[in-house]
């Protein structure tokens, strides 16, 4: 394949001003097109203010601030493409609109031009399908904002070249990102393995388990995530967000995992979208979330005696431990004192079928997790089952709390709240590689870089023991009956054989 050199780009909107600003920084010619040239001027305007910004503060030099404005040329008609040798389409996100587009742009190129599209959602193949040549087209997918977001996605659709995919994945790290490879598939990577966060989350609170707020908090503060479901579907918008949710449910043909909730339904049609309406899952003013301050946890006016159940082996060490440091009173023992705190661990399970199975006294139960551990977390979670007596519940507050470290009071939920989300996490990446769409590798640092997860859903899965995600997932369905939870071969192979979740085979 040919060497590029000048680069077109579709659409002077965020995403395409974005693709424009690193591709002229990296020193090619850009030609920046959009049918309205208004938007055009106004995205140059804005290029011209970002470089000069970036050299005022030292980000990039003088001189490059100025090659990068010279490099970037309005082009007032599609015409003015024909000398490209790579055109990015980053207009509506509509099948119909992209396909004339591709038609006419066709018409105006060299026979040699690649096409790409950075189309978030819709298939390439489909796109490319109106094309006389589609063996030129392919995805290039950008995350918003492009310049911050050092990853993109390469799409092969079902008649492109791979040639053409190799071109694109050098020319992005000439540009200054990472490049991920993928199949054709509804939601290519990133969004394909957001499904578990996003989804998963809104399932939590529409069983009135707990509210968003507490949600995000244990997501960030327990499992380390920079920010909770919640916090990113207002960072998106749920004018995004929520037709993407819908479109690879749909896509997959009513897949399970991806099920949406009727919550964000109700949030869109009342234009609760998030920080671009200062109101979403949070109000924000001038920008900054506005958040309730954390009621003080309840304190302990005597020592509590503790009995920790010993089946979930190293749930029950992980809380013995924990409690042992907390100056708690622990009982020792098959069967508690009847003057005992109850506390389960379970993985999976809720709090009332852990009662039922060990025959525990209802009153005084409530379920510890223990899966993230306890040596970095800055939260902690107890779970309360309906019969729980609320003496009990302050009881077993106030002791988890009592060295300074929050407490969240969750009702009753099959895995917690942080199991079931990361179990989500973990099991959505392993069946995109048990589908083959991307390499393991791929997928680990798409979905870092692109959802910003401190480490990749396969990685996260090893670290915290593939076992006892499959575990986890299925003891969520046996107690819901939801094929949802169902476990991914590629997750339950590598549990059976020893295997990473990152080793395609041996």
């Amino acid at each position: 394949m040919k060497q590029i050199q000048i680069i077109g780009v579709a659409g002077a909107g965020a995403m395409g001003r974005g693709i424009a600003q690193i591709a002229a920084q990296a020193g090619f010619q850009v030609r920046l097109f959009d049918t309205q040239p208004a938007v055009v001027a106004s995205a140059r305007e804005a290029l011209a203010k970002t470089w000069d910004t970036l050299a005022s503060k030292g980000k990039i030099s003088p001189e490059k601030a100025q090659a990068a404005q010279t490099n970037l040329i309005s082009a007032v008609s599609l015409s003015e493409l024909a000398d490209c040798d790579l055109v990015i389409e980053a207009i509506v996100e509509r099948l119909d609109i992209k396909q004339q587009f591709f038609r006419e742009l066709e018409a105006v190129v060299r026979p040699d031009c690649i096409l790409a599209s950075n189309t978030s959602s819709l298939s390439v193949t489909a796109i490319a399908s109106v094309c006389a040549h589609p063996a030129r087209v392919v995805g290039y997918h950008f995350f918003n904002p492009v310049p911050l977001m050092k990853v993109v996605e390469v799409i092969d659709g079902l008649r492109s070249d791979p040639a053409v995919g190799d071109v694109l994945m050098d020319l992005a790290h000439t540009m200054g990102h990472t490049p991920v490879r993928c199949k054709d598939m509804p939601g290519f990577i990133v969004n394909h393995a957001g499904r578990g966060l996003g989804p998963e989350g809104l399932k939590v609170v529409q069983e009135s388990v707990t509210n968003f707020e507490t949600v995000d908090a244990i997501m960030r503060e327990q499992v380390g995530l920079k920010m909770g479901p919640f916090e990113l579907m207002d960072l998106t918008g749920l004018d995004v967000s929520h037709p993407v949710m819908e479109s690879i449910y749909r896509q997959f043909f009513d897949e399970p995992r991806f099920k949406p909730s009727p919550i964000t339904t109700v949030r869109v049609a009342g234009g609760l979208l998030g920080r671009k309406t200062q109101r979403g899952y949070y109000e924000y003013v001038d920008g900054f979330k506005q958040t309730e301050p954390e009621a003080a946890p309840p304190v302990l006016d005597q020592p509590v005696k503790v009995w920790v159940s010993p089946v979930h082996g190293i749930g029950s060490t992980r809380a013995t431990e924990l409690l042992k440091t907390l100056g708690a009173k622990l009982q020792t023992g098959l069967q508690p004192d009847g003057d005992a705190l109850i506390i389960v661990t379970p993985y999976g399970q809720d709090v009332s079928t852990a009662i039922v199975e060990q025959g525990l006294d209802p009153v005084r139960t409530v379920g510890l997790d223990t899966f993230n551990g306890f040596e970095q977390t800055r939260r902690r979670t107890v779970m309360v089952s309906p019969a729980t007596g609320k003496d009990w519940v302050t009881r077993a507050h106030a002791l988890l709390a009592s060295d300074a470290i929050r407490v969240s009071v969750i009702d009753d939920s099959p895995g917690f709240v942080a199991q079931r989300i990361v179990a989500m996490i973990v099991n959505i990446a392993c069946d995109i590689a048990q589908q083959d769409i991307a390499t393991p590798a791929d997928i680990d640092n798409a979905v870092k870089l692109g959802l910003g997860y401190p480490q990749g859903p396969l990685s996260l899965g090893d670290s915290l023991g593939a076992a006892n995600i499959m575990e986890i997932l299925k003891n969520i369905q046996a107690v819901t009956g939801d094929p949802r939870y169902r476990p991914s071969l590629w997750l339950q192979r590598r549990v059976q054989l020893g295997m990473s979740l990152l080793q395609k085979s041996s």
